[in-house]
């Protein structure tokens, strides 16, 4: 069956409380059985799939989850655009909890995880210079600015293994190389995005300092709890802010080149 979808999310369940007729499929790939069932609707005139990524139940740590089934189930149901929000960490006291970053780059310090589709025997070696799409990270800031959202018009942001939290000599190296955001689930899940040929862009909501920030003896390294609750306490925005990208996304003659 084709479902034709136009756009992707990597989100949660609250995102369906916006839409109206919502079909759950389940989707099979030559990579395994995505995190769980995809919910298809229409908002905006505009097909939408969604997907959480660690599973209705969050039962796949960042480690575990099956990224290549995830983008490819994605590329199946005819997506030609991500949004991915996460939750992060700030290396930066300018970056605050609360904040939003559109991520620019990433550095890739996870280990054993499945990250191409390349495997053989066709092989490609393509570009990750500019691994998010300049098109969509635009319409991310401009929506976010509009919506009155503190966001950062760019960050690196550091992609750690998971599912533990930084050291504090960990995070203050992150801090000295100068990345901004530290998170556990970019990477692949971009890059794989890139090898498809769908554009994709990250939405970084800022919950914690991460291990804390040097000198600054009154901010606690980052716990579960915390960045639970400060993500619940900002998810309104984060809703808010992708359907309102969505809104703005131009599907008639797209002519992004970033996945070419």
């Amino acid at each position: 069956m084709e479902y034709n979808v136009d756009i992707g999310v990597f989100g949660g369940s609250g995102f369906y409380s916006f839409l109206e007729n919502v079909e759950e499929v389940e989707i099979d790939t030559p990579y395994g059985k995505p995190s769980d069932k995809f919910a298809i609707a229409t908002f905006e005139g505009k097909k939408i799939a969604f997907l959480p990524r660690h599973g209705k139940n969050h039962q796949f740590p960042p480690h575990m989850i099956n990224y290549r089934a995830n983008l490819y189930a994605m590329k199946q149901l005819g997506v030609k655009k991500i949004l991915a929000p996460t939750a992060s960490g700030s290396l930066k006291p300018e970056i605050k909890p609360g904040d939003f970053v559109v991520c620019d780059q990433f550095v890739d310090r996870t280990s054993g995880r499945k990250d191409t589709f390349f495997d053989g025997p066709e092989t490609k070696h393509p570009s990750a210079a500019h691994p998010y799409c300049p098109e969509l990270r635009k319409l991310a800031i401009q929506a976010g600015k509009d919506l009155g959202i503190t966001i950062h018009e760019k960050g690196t942001v550091v992609v750690i293994q998971g599912p533990r939290f930084s050291t504090v000599a960990e995070s203050r190296w992150f801090s000295k190389m100068g990345w901004d955001v530290i998170n556990m689930t970019q990477y692949p899940e971009c890059y794989l995005a890139r090898e498809l040929g769908i554009c994709y862009v990250n939405i970084s909501l800022i919950t914690d300092y991460d291990a804390g920030l040097e000198g600054r003896d009154d901010i606690a390294p980052v716990t579960e709890e915390e960045v639970l609750k400060v993500f619940a306490q900002n998810n309104e925005k984060v809703k808010k802010l992708l359907f309102e990208v969505i809104k703005r996304i131009d599907l008639s003659g797209d002519k992004c080149k970033c996945c070419c």
